[in-house]
C-alpha cells in the first residue's frame, strides 16, 4: 500500500509538470508578456547547454507549460475577465503565478509523504534484530538529505515556468541562472550528506567489529579510516561545488599549481612523514593500543595512534605524545609482548664463608625455586656459585616467571626473597656488603721478617 501511495504521489506530480510538454501543449500564439521564440531559443540554449539532462528536461517542461498558462489565459480572458491575464510584474500573470504556488505546495506536500513513509517504515523494523539494524540506521540517514534534495529540484522545477519571463534581450537569465546553480548546489549538498552520513554508520559498524577482535591493531585502524573517508568525502564535495559555483575547472587548476605544490610539500614534509609513519605501525605492527613500550626515555601505555602522532601514558601518569615518524625510527621495546618476566639477581656471601657452606647456599636456593608458582618446564630455574667478587662470593640466580602479569611476580618475588633470608639464617650464612679488609703485619699467619743488612767496612 505504501508503495502505491509512492508512486501514485509521484505519477501525480509528473503528470502536472508535464501536461504541457512538448508533443503534448497545443499550438502557441501570441499572448501578452511572452517573449519571441528566437528570443526563448537563444536563451535557452545559452542556459542550457552545459546543464545535465534532468535540469534540460526541467526547463523545457517549464517552457511549455508557461506557454500552455499563457494560451491558456488568453482564450480564458475572453469569458473569465481580463483580470486573469493581467501582469503583476516582468510579464507574469496571476494564473502562471497561481500555478507555480500550486506546484511548490505540491512539492511540499511530496516531502512531507515521502518523509512521514520513511519514518513509519523505521518505527516498524524491530530493534532486536541486528540484520535490520543497517535498514533502519540507512532509512535514518536518509531522511534529512532526501528532503534536501526534494526542496532544491522539486522547487526550482514548480518555479521553472518564470525563468522565461527574466531573459535579457541578449538572451542571458541571471534568475534562472542563479536558481540553476541553487538547485545543483542543494542537490549536490544533500548527495554528499548522505554519503557523510553513510560514512559514520560504517564507523560505528567498524568501530564494534573491531571491539569483538581480539587485535587491538583494528582499533587504531578505524577511527583512522573514518577520519580519511570523511575528509576525502569533504574535500570532493568541495570541489564540486566550487565548480558548480563558479565554472573553474579544478583539475587544470591543480596541475597549474605544481611549483606551489612543490612548496607545500616542502614545508609539509614533517607531516607527511608523520603519515608514512602511521602507515608503517599500522602495517609492521610493532606495538597496539594498551600494550606497554619503552622508547627512549619514556615507559607508558600506548593510548592512541593518530596520524601525526602516538600518545602514551606514562607510569608516572603524564600523557607524552611522540611524532610517528620518530617512533618508527627509533627502537621500540615492546613489554607488553614479553612471553615472560626474567629475574637475575646475584646474591653475595662472605668471603669466610666454607665452601661446604657456600655448596649448602647454592641448594638452599635451587630447593627454594623448584617447582616454583610460574615455572614452565622449558625454563627452569638456574643457580650457580660463579665468581669472586671484590668483597663478596657470587651466587647468580635466574629465574622465568609465567605469564608476565607484573604484580603477580612482584608477590612472587617477594616470597622467594624472604625465604632465602630464612634458610641462610638457619644455615648461618652471612651476606656480603661492601667493605674493605685491612690486614696487619705480624699476626698470626703473617709473621713479620726482618734482615740485617750488613754495613760496609770503612
Amino acid at each position: 500500500m505504501k508503495k502505491k501511495t509512492i508512486v501514485g504521489a509521484f505519477l501525480f506530480f509528473n503528470i502536472i509538470l508535464w501536461t504541457f510538454a512538448p508533443g503534448h501543449a497545443p499550438t502557441q500564439t501570441a499572448s501578452k508578456g511572452e517573449v519571441p521564440k528566437k528570443t526563448i531559443d537563444t536563451q535557452t540554449k545559452n542556459d542550457t547547454q552545459d546543464l545535465a539532462p534532468k535540469i534540460k528536461a526541467v526547463d523545457k517542461a517549464g517552457e511549455s507549460i508557461g506557454k500552455g498558462i499563457d494560451k491558456f489565459s488568453h482564450s480564458a480572458s475572453s469569458k473569465i475577465g481580463k483580470w486573469i491575464e493581467a501582469d503583476i510584474f516582468a510579464g507574469i500573470t496571476w494564473l502562471k503565478l497561481l500555478f507555480c504556488l500550486i506546484l511548490t505546495f505540491l512539492v511540499v506536500m511530496f516531502e512531507r509523504l515521502i518523509r512521514w513513509l520513511i519514518n513509519s517504515v523505521i518505527r516498524k523494523i524491530p530493534p532486536e534484530k541486528e540484520t535490520d539494524a543497517w535498514r533502519k540506521h540507512f532509512l535514518e540517514a536518509l531522511t534529512r538529505p532526501l528532503s534536501l534534495f526534494i526542496w532544491s529540484y522539486g522547487i526550482y522545477g514548480a518555479l521553472s515556468p518564470l525563468y522565461i519571463h527574466f531573459a535579457a534581450p541578449d538572451g542571458s537569465n541571471l534568475v534562472h541562472t542563479v536558481a540553476q546553480k541553487a538547485a545543483d548546489i542543494g542537490g549536490t549538498i544533500a548527495l554528499f550528506w548522505l554519503i557523510l552520513l553513510l560514512v559514520g554508520i560504517l564507523d560505528v559498524y567498524l568501530k564494534k567489529w573491531a571491539a569483538a577482535t581480539e587485535s587491538t591493531i583494528d582499533d587504531m585502524l578505524v577511527p583512522i579510516v573514518g577520519k580519511t573517508l570523511r575528509l576525502f568525502v569533504i574535500v570532493i564535495g568541495g570541489i564540486i561545488i566550487v565548480q558548480n559555483l563558479t565554472g573553474l575547472k579544478i583539475g587544470p587548476l591543480l596541475a597549474s599549481l605544481g611549483i606551489g605544490g612543490l612548496a607545500v610539500a616542502l614545508a609539509a614534509k614533517d607531516s607527511i612523514a608523520n603519515f608514512f609513519g602511521t602507515l608503517t605501525i599500522l602495517f609492521d605492527k610493532p606495538f597496539q593500543v594498551g600494550q606497554r613500550i619503552t622508547i627512549d626515555k619514556y615507559d607508558g601505555i600506548v593510548e592512541n595512534v593518530g596520524f601525526r602522532s602516538t600518545q602514551i601514558r606514562t607510569l608516572t601518569g603524564h600523557l607524552v605524545t611522540i611524532p610517528n615518524e620518530k617512533l618508527v625510527n627509533s627502537s621500540v621495546e615492546n613489554i607488553g609482548e614479553r612471553p615472560y618476566i626474567r629475574w637475575l639477581t646475584n646474591i653475595g656471601i662472605t668471603y669466610d664463608t666454607p665452601p661446604d657452606k657456600v655448596e649448602k647456599a647454592v641448594q638452599n636456593i635451587r630447593e627454594i625455586l623448584e617447582n616454583h608458582e610460574g615455572m614452565k618446564e622449558d625454563f627452569p630455574p638456574r643457580v650457580f656459585f660463579n665468581g669472586f667478587n671484590d668483597w663478596s662470593l657470587n651466587i647468580m640466580v635466574i629465574a622465568w616467571y609465567h605469564p608476565p602479569n607484573y604484580w603477580d611476580f612482584q608477590e612472587w618475588l617477594q616470597k622467594i626473597c624472604l625465604e632465602i633470608m630464612r634458610r641462610f639464617e638457619a644455615e648461618d650464612i652471612d651476606f656480603a656488603f661492601p667493605s674493605r679488609t685491612l690486614y696487619m703485619a705480624n699476626d698470626d699467619k703473617r709473621q713479620l721478617k726482618l734482615m740485617m743488612i750488613k754495613g760496609q767496612e770503612s
